[in-house]
């Protein structure tokens, strides 16, 4: 009998631009969502119980309430949230998703909103990704299961994110599998690293200046078009513009990683679990704006969905430490610089090492159970931050068989020609 297992993925689409009437209607939900969320994270509440006291009296439907009794609970026992974005997008529950299709119309899918009050839902036509037009029509029919749906604002622009669970054939396992860890982040958007015999091999590294260019050029331009009072289709023009350039960065990366995995035998990629990052990421106002406006776990999704089409696996572990630890000691060290890792541990064989390669070098080493520890430092509490147990096994080591000083200029000249060429220069 065939292996089948249960995939997760997210499905996108855009809303046709709705009328005055239903626009207002969205921004009313987005609004009383955001001020539910905000009163009930404000006021501490960490049960279900507690939240549901606050946001009863929030003009939302009951989909709506019932996310944020969940969610909010979520952002203070498990992820640790010190402060909310402002753009939170709107979560409704599974029992809230509502579609319908008809080939006679422009676009052929509709969405019902919900809305709180009887009979107050409407339909809205949805522009889908045509590459996900089989997983529309699974949920259609029921051969695919709803969870969790969202709704975003853009200017504008209004997009639903539906999370579905679906089967597939499972790909073959190896009994000796190469683990390829990728870190994605702002300034590498990109870093492959492939482990052999525990030893980072043949890194990939995607600079990620034009996506950063591309932000910085949107953000600029958009406050001046305002400034100036320039008209709204102007202004969704440039925002488009942007939003589809920044697109194809994505899917060129993301066909680059799974390229370069696939290079290795039996392939196995290892991605951090993304989940929640809005919420994790601290940096400061300037910073978190700059990196909340990242697609992170867009990118991620499109190097699982061509993973999955060419048959490689996809493994997701913890993110917590994997850029503050040297990977060949588990050691806690510093990152001093953007791009140079420092191991602070005296008996280790490393000194500096590329960051985003150290950092994609431990995702691929936490898929092994023994390498899911929190890195050793006495002071500091291993709880992981899922309250999963995985997290607290002791790391396995082994000696280096050489001993000595890894630098930065040493590891370049000990890749691979292509390896050379790749950690040099940008793909993109």
């Amino acid at each position: 009998m065939t292996a089948e297992t249960t995939v997760t993925k997210t499905l996108e689409a855009t809303t046709v631009p709705p009328t005055a009437h239903k626009q207002r209607r969205l921004e009313d939900t987005v609004a009383a969502y955001r001020d539910a969320l905000e009163a009930a994270f404000e006021s501490g509440a960490d049960t279900q119980s507690a939240v549901n006291d606050i946001v009863t009296g929030y003009d939302l439907t009951s989909y709506a309430k019932d996310a944020l009794k969940q969610y909010v609970p979520q952002l203070r026992r498990t992820y640790d949230a010190d402060e909310l974005a402002d753009d939170h997008p709107v979560r409704f529950t599974n029992r809230g998703f509502r579609i319908d299709y008809s080939s006679d119309r422009e676009y052929g899918f509709c969405w019902r909103v919900p809305q709180a009050g009887r009979g107050n839902a409407f339909w809205i036509p949805l522009r889908i990704n045509p590459s996900q037009e089989d997983l529309w029509f699974d949920l259609l029919e029921g051969e695919a299961s709803v969870g969790e749906f969202r709704l975003f604002q853009n200017r504008r622009t209004w997009t639903l994110h539906v999370t579905i669970e679906y089967t597939i054939k499972e790909p073959d396992a190896s009994d000796d599998p190469t683990y390829v860890g990728f870190d994605i982040g702002e300034s590498a958007l990109i870093t492959g690293c492939a482990l052999k015999r525990d030893t980072p091999t043949t890194p990939l590294l995607i600079d990620g200046g034009r996506a950063r260019h591309l932000r910085k050029e949107m953000h600029t331009t958009l406050k001046r078009l305002q400034e100036r009072d320039a008209a709204e289709w102007r202004l969704d023009e440039r925002f488009d513009h942007y939003q589809n350039a920044l697109t194809d960065i994505i899917e060129k990366a993301s066909r680059e990683a799974v390229e370069y995995a696939r290079q290795f035998d039996d392939p196995v990629i290892v991605l951090e679990d993304l989940s929640y990052i809005r919420e994790r990421l601290d940096y400061g106002a300037y910073m978190n704006r700059r990196l909340h406006a990242w697609a992170f776990a867009r990118l991620q999704g499109r190097i699982e969905d061509k993973a999955l089409e060419a048959g490689i696996p996809v493994e997701c572990v913890q993110p917590a430490y994997t850029s503050q630890t040297c990977h060949a000691c588990g050691h806690i060290g510093r990152r001093d610089e953007q791009a140079e890792f420092r191991c602070t541990n005296d008996e280790c064989h490393i000194s500096t090492f590329q960051a985003d390669i150290n950092a994609a070098a431990n995702i691929a080493r936490r898929v092994d159970p023994w390498g899911e520890s929190v890195p050793w430092k006495p002071e500091r509490d291993d709880t992981p931050r899922n309250g999963s147990p995985s997290d607290r096994a002791t790391e396995r080591r082994e000696a280096s068989r050489q001993p000595r000083q890894t630098t930065l200029s040493e590891y370049g000249s000990e890749t691979s020609d292509d390896a050379a060429s790749l950690v040099g220069s940008p793909v993109l």
